[in-house]
């Protein structure tokens, strides 16, 4: 995997510009903050972005991937407000379940999700590279 950045921008902080890879696309599908039974066991954004990512661990495993092997991730988020005010809890959250790998991203704000509960979506999209 190969980070991609002109040399003359900014660096960016907690994603990445562009990535070229190779090896076996997995496509993770939106994973909401609920459980492996689809139950929510709260409201709260944060808890709820916790769960979403420890569910999108859990799928990758599936494919014998973890974070480290992100290369994108789309975020729908039903309050943008909400976002930004607790980014830096968000941060950690982050970091504790996916660690210090930081694919490309995109953030959307929504009005609403599929899951009425749900504050938050995520897709992941990774590649396991080939062995040699």
């Amino acid at each position: 995997m190969k980070l991609l950045h002109p040399p003359e921008w900014l660096s960016p902080k907690g994603y990445a510009n562009g990535i070229a890879a190779r090896g076996t696309m997995v496509f993770v599908g939106g994973q909401i903050g609920w459980n492996g039974q689809r139950a929510f066991e709260t409201d709260d954004f944060i808890a709820q972005t916790r769960q979403a990512l420890i569910n999108i661990v859990a799928v990758l495993r599936e494919a014998n991937a973890g974070p480290e092997h992100m290369v994108r991730m789309t975020w729908y988020i039903v309050d943008r407000d909400e976002y930004v005010a607790r980014l830096k809890e968000l941060g950690a959250v982050y970091r504790e379940v996916i660690g210090r790998n930081f694919p490309t991203m995109s953030c959307v704000e929504v009005s609403r999700l599929v899951e009425t509960r749900a504050k938050v979506e995520i897709e992941v999209t990774a590649v396991v590279p080939d062995s040699n």
